[in-house]
């Protein structure tokens, strides 16, 4: 998944933080709901402009600034693998 295609900053938000499109929903609070404990199911029901495939855009999104933040090489090949066998 490009999570390019659906994540982009939210001119009609108070910040310019990455936004789910057709929503106001930034990266960082998607982040925190689910640190927060609530489900995939949860938030998709408490905002329904929020779809299944714009929520892991939204995560995807979050794993790449993460990863290109951090030095671990354990990691970035462990995600690497991950993103292989989903494109085959």
């Amino acid at each position: 998944m490009d999570w390019r295609k659906l994540i982009h900053p939210n001119p009609k938000a108070s910040t310019s933080q990455p936004a789910a499109p057709e929503t106001r929903l930034s990266v960082e609070f998607l982040l925190g709901l689910f640190a927060a404990g609530w489900t995939q199911q949860q938030v998709l029901e408490k905002y329904p402009a929020l779809t299944a495939e714009k929520l892991r855009a939204a995560l995807a999104a979050a794993d790449s600034q993460l990863v290109s933040s951090i030095a671990n090489p354990e990691l970035l090949e462990i995600i690497a693998e991950e993103r292989r066998k989903k494109s085959m």
